[in-house]
């Protein structure tokens, strides 16, 4: 069955991670991605590593660069040069999609920016993604993930408690707002395509990494607007659910995730103590989180008496939710990982077998035959090609470094 975005050209001129996060998103969906990158150095994570997958001194990537490149074509060019810029002008007048992550108004002098690409292709989608967004006071300074993850508030309330040891906020293992700037990226392109099919028109999206790290404080955001107090710190428990946080079990932990009433009976009933159901401060969730460090003391010596697979089991076949702490290697290993066809394999012609994570919106059957991530410029020829230019011309603008 053909994909949603076969037929759709997307040109990737952004680096790092939120925009190649959207490019391999639409690629994924079928879209063809060429990415965009400088001849010499190419996307800042193609060296963001160890780890490397490497063939040789010449052909390696980073693991970085995989997570976020599968299914793209790359062709190096340097549109700092004005025979360069003319080149990606002339792959815009083909595409349907720009994906850029430059400072805001950087592009302008290259004529790569909204307006001169509007003026060759009113149907284009043009996508920028800034730190900032593309006006207001800070407007045009450069912010990376973290930058974001303590400016918007998620860092306030995420990590230990102050009086406990490790207090202090902390970051996620992952660069979170990055990769939802990606997502947010990915469905504004599929809603900008089904609107151009009504109008005829493209349009110039707008996103920035502080608009996104503030929505994705979500409910505790609501926390704050509805009570005027900022939320504080509360290390693994949750601040509007309890008990629903980690445990120490006799050889492990588990986490712990009671949704409602009916789950806390149950689990009180599983684990010998019934009377913790009836007493009147935990009957209710409120109850439960006004009272949350006694019914914790309570829970933890409960918890603490029998192993983790112990627990597991008794939990399972009472319906209680929960769940292990996994490291990657038992993530890769685990059963329901496996069958879901999480894990996947791409063949590079240089590198042989490419681990690769299935996009979790596409059926665990594989579809179509995916790309590997590209190496720098290894398209370079191909794409020109698809411009009219002949070998000749090709290895005259490699001569003069224009293309790589």
């Amino acid at each position: 069955m053909e994909h949603a975005l076969s037929g759709v050209r997307v040109l990737d001129l952004s680096r790092i991670l939120a925009g190649p996060w959207c490019a391999q998103n639409l690629s994924d969906l079928g879209a063809d991605v060429i990415k965009v990158e400088a001849p010499t150095s190419g996307d800042d994570t193609r060296g963001w590593g160890p780890p490397f997958l490497t063939a040789d001194q010449r052909v390696r990537l980073s693991a970085y660069f995989l997570c976020c490149n599968r299914g793209k074509r790359s062709i190096a060019v340097d549109f700092a040069q004005v025979e360069g810029a003319a080149l990606v002008r002339r792959l815009s007048a083909q595409s349907d999609v720009v994906i850029e992550n430059f400072k805001s108004g950087s592009l302008a002098k290259f004529g790569l920016d909204y307006a001169s690409l509007n003026a060759l292709n009113p149907r284009i989608i043009y996508v920028s993604i800034t730190g900032f967004g593309q006006d207001g006071p800070m407007a045009g300074r450069p912010g990376y993930d973290y930058v974001f993850q303590g400016m918007t508030g998620l860092m306030s309330y995420t990590g230990i408690p102050d009086g406990f040891p490790g207090a202090g906020p902390l970051r996620t293992g992952v660069a979170v707002v990055d990769l939802m700037t990606g997502m947010y990226a990915t469905m504004a392109v599929q809603a900008a395509l089904w609107q151009r099919e009504r109008t005829g028109q493209g349009q110039h999206i707008d996103i920035a990494l502080l608009d996104v790290g503030v929505a994705l404080n979500a409910n505790q955001g609501m926390n704050y607007l509805v009570s005027g107090e900022p939320p504080p710190r509360t290390g693994n428990a949750h601040p509007n659910c309890a008990p629903y946080e980690v445990f120490a079990c006799r050889d492990g932990h588990v986490i712990l995730a009671i949704g409602n009433d009916a789950q806390f009976e149950r689990f009180c009933v599983l684990a010998g103590r019934p009377d913790l159901a009836n007493d009147p401060r935990y009957r209710s969730n409120a109850g439960r989180i006004e009272n949350l460090a006694d019914l914790r003391k309570q829970i933890a010596a409960v918890l603490s008496q029998r192993s983790r697979n112990d627990w597991g089991s008794a939990f399972e076949a009472a319906g209680v939710p929960w769940g292990p702490i996994q490291n990657l290697d038992q993530v890769f290993a685990d059963v329901q990982v496996r069958h879901r066809g999480v894990l996947q394999h791409l063949q590079h012609p240089q590198l042989g077998e490419i681990p690769s994570v299935r996009n979790p919106v596409l059926s665990p059957v594989p579809t179509k035959e995916q790309r590997p991530p590209p190496l720098l410029g290894e398209h370079t020829q191909e794409i020109l090609a698809e411009l009219g230019q002949g070998p000749e011309e090709v290895e005259a603008l490699k001569k003069r470094r224009i293309v790589a």
